[in-house]
């Protein structure tokens, strides 16, 4: 049974303690890092960076020279305004780039190389010669001594354009109408003709497309106008024959015809009848109602006001007398009588006047019944009328149509014949090419830099791209970042044929003060000061971990502690090699019963470290790691020792170190920069704590500080050095 208080982990020091260390956001780009990563691999640049440069200076001294001549063109929109004629080639707006991008297109079209070609005769060119034999022996081969002339000329000279259009160049001259038209070939000869001969075979190859143009429009147009006459004249005459078997006459274009008139002006008439008839209703409504003395006719007729001024006369003075009177009294009957001969008058001019308005309402009737009459008959003549005027409009709209369809065309025919005898062209050459002095490529300088520029490029590629391939642990920061557990300390890589014994020789080395350093870490790790119990172990074999745990048993033994070195690897155990000590009894003789502890330990003299060796290797070291006795002997060395080292095996692949880590209070993890996977490493710490080890935290072995930085506190000290490792 292990030991309380080697198992239990130090108080105040939990596993959930330990925090992870705080990482930069993964958007945020560290400068300083990527720099860290081209200083460690600068060699690697600078490599690939000469041989790069190297290799461009060699092609470039060793390649043909090419010599390149250019035509300079202007290409106007328009020719010159001669006549108008418009519409025979398209136009386009200022604004419109299609034109010029057309006609760069047709400066690099085959059949303008293949005119070149055959207006230089390049087939017979002995810069060709090769292609051209090239092409003889595939017509042999495939005709043998058949093959036609004619035709064999044509594949040489389609062999040709694919040459010919790669050496050519087309250089828009930005913000103009002028364009630069290259060749490049090897012959300087060679490229001025070729560039002056692409200029004036495009200049006559447009000239041709606007002749055959023009041509071809003149016989297009020929053909239709005569097709549109022959119609125009069937329509005219189909017209003619229609208007005259219906009777159909035409008082003109858009105006309508005489019966349409008629019914326009008999409506307008039954309309202002009707209004009349209305009105006069109206009158004879109100004339018929009452007693007719409110009527207007009657208020205006003077005569019968008159009499209604007798009658009021009369009656005023019938009204004065009867108060003397009495009713049959002979003036009161006369007055009577004269009263009612009056109101017989005023009746009577009253009837006559509603006779006269009845009079105007019975004709009023009458007008409109009449015309309601002419109105319903001149609508079926006009009905019938544009019922046969369908068949006539749409003959002469065709007739119509088919005239301004000739009218237009026969414009257009009479333009095209005056345009196309002008010869103006929008295209001419501004600067005939030169025979070139200077070769135009390959551009020392230009070459050189883009060869340094590809170097560097591909040397810091390669760089990064070895860097992120590396899983291998660098640098304590990487180690922080992969390990939630703190960096205890970081031991410099010691220089070529250095020893750990040399440098540990000197107190001010960089080595002595880092294993200082990681002793004084250790001294804070746990709440009583240095653990009673540490395992120093590591992922894999030859990481540095029988050093560490060496140098650390010393250091400790310097404060004046009681120390004891166990070498926990029953495996391949190097503490005897390494301090030079028997090994006939150790730990294994301990553990299998054949020797008491005291007697497997080994005081060194003049210091407080004693050490246990191995021992004898067993054949099963995790048989005897997992019994009893190891705990009674840590218990024994507790005992005795302030603190007990074990050098323990490595943890992936074995059991061993598990079992030791499950006894001991404390355990340091070993890595090794530049050796120690990152995989490796995560799998050992997972098998450590999944046996309740107390990992404390890591040390870093064989760092060089001077490929990584200075940032780690050695360089106040000159000295170098190579790690032994195990």
């Amino acid at each position: 049974m292990s030991s309380p208080m080697d198992n239990a982990p130090a108080s105040g020091f939990r596993e959930q303690d330990v925090a992870a260390p705080s990482r930069p956001d993964d958007d945020e780009i560290d400068l300083l890092a990527y720099w860290q990563i081209l200083r460690e691999r600068q060699w690697l640049v600078l490599g690939v960076l000469g041989a790069v440069v190297l290799l461009t200076l060699v092609i470039t001294l060793l390649a043909t020279p090419i010599y390149r001549a250019a035509t300079t063109v202007q290409i106007e929109r328009d020719t010159m305004k001669v006549t108008s004629f418009e519409g025979l080639s398209p136009v386009e707006s200022p604004q419109d780039r299609d034109f010029y991008q057309t006609q760069y297109e047709l400066l690099q079209s085959r059949s303008l190389a293949q005119r070149v070609i055959q207006d230089l005769n390049l087939v017979d060119n002995p810069q060709y010669a090769k292609t051209i034999e090239k092409v003889n022996e595939r017509l042999a081969e495939k005709n043998g001594a058949d093959a036609a002339p004619a035709a064999a000329q044509q594949a040489r000279e389609q062999a040709l354009v694919g040459p010919v259009t790669k050496a050519l160049t087309i250089e828009p001259v930005r913000n103009s109408r002028l364009v630069k038209v290259n060749f490049d070939s090897p012959d300087p000869q060679l490229a001025a003709r070729v560039a002056n001969a692409y200029a004036d075979a495009f200049i006559a190859s447009n000239l041709e497309r606007r002749f055959d143009a023009s041509a071809y429009a003149t016989k297009y147009l020929e053909e239709r106008l005569a097709q549109l006459k022959a119609r125009l004249e069937d329509s005219e005459k189909e017209l003619v024959q229609f208007s005259e078997r219906e009777q159909i006459v035409s008082v003109g274009e858009g105006a309508p015809s005489l019966s349409a008139q008629n019914l326009s002006q008999l409506n307008a008439s039954l309309s202002k009848v009707q209004d009349e008839r209305i009105l006069a209703e109206s009158r004879w409504r109100n004339a018929s109602a009452g007693n007719g003395l409110g009527l207007p006719q009657v208020v205006a007729n003077s005569l019968i006001q008159k009499l209604r001024e007798q009658r009021a006369g009369l009656a005023a003075e019938y009204q004065q007398n009867l108060g003397v009177y009495k009713p049959d009294y002979p003036d009161m009957v006369r007055l009577q009588g004269q009263i009612r001969e009056l109101d017989s008058q005023v009746a009577t001019e009253i009837a006559n006047i509603r006779s006269a308005i009845k009079a105007d309402y019975d004709a009023a009737v009458r007008q409109e019944s009449l015309l309601r009459d002419q109105l319903a008959t001149l609508r079926g003549d006009v009905l019938d009328l544009e019922g046969r005027s369908i068949q006539y409009n749409i003959l002469r709209r065709e007739a119509d149509t088919n005239r301004q369809i000739y009218d237009a065309l026969l414009q257009r025919y009479k333009e095209i014949g005056v345009a196309g005898g002008v010869g103006a062209n929008n295209i001419s050459v501004i600067d005939p090419a030169i025979v070139p002095n200077g070769r135009h490529s390959p551009r020392l300088a230009l070459n050189l830099a883009v060869g340094l520029l590809l170097g560097g490029f591909l040397g810091v590629l390669a760089a990064f791209v070895l860097h992120f391939l590396d899983r291998t642990v660098k640098t304590p920061d990487a180690l922080r970042a992969l390990i939630p557990r703190p960096v205890l300390g970081v031991i410099p890589l010691l220089a070529d044929g250095t020893t750990p014994a040399q440098a540990a020789a000197d107190a001010r080395s960089p080595f002595a003060e880092a294993y200082r350093s990681l002793r004084t870490a250790l001294q804070f790790a746990t709440p009583h000061g240095l653990p009673h119990s540490l395992l120093v172990t590591s992922a894999s074999a030859t990481e540095g971990k029988s050093t560490t745990a060496m140098e650390l048993a010393r250091n400790i033994a310097q404060l004046g502690k009681r120390v004891v070195l166990v070498d926990a690897d029953l495996r391949n155990p190097s503490i005897h090699r390494l301090m030079s000590l028997s090994n006939s009894v150790g730990l294994s003789s301990v553990l299998a019963g054949a020797a008491q502890a005291d007697a497997a330990v080994q005081p060194l003299a003049g210091s407080t470290l004693s050490v246990i060796t191995s021992g004898p290797l067993p054949p099963s070291p995790p048989e005897l790691l997992a019994g009893d006795g190891l705990t009674a002997l840590l218990e024994s060395l507790r005992a005795d020792f302030d603190v007990v080292v074990l050098d323990g095996p490595p943890v992936l692949g074995l059991a061993d170190a598990p079992l030791l880590a499950n006894r001991i209070e404390a355990t340091l993890l070993v890595v090794s920069a530049e050796k120690t996977r990152s995989d490796a490493l995560q799998v050992a710490l997972e098998r450590l704590v999944s046996v309740r080890a107390h990992v404390l935290g890591t040390l870093l072995t064989g760092f060089d500080h001077k490929r990584k930085g200075d940032g780690y506190g050695y360089s106040y000290y000159s000295y170098g050095s190579s790690d032994a490792t195990k």
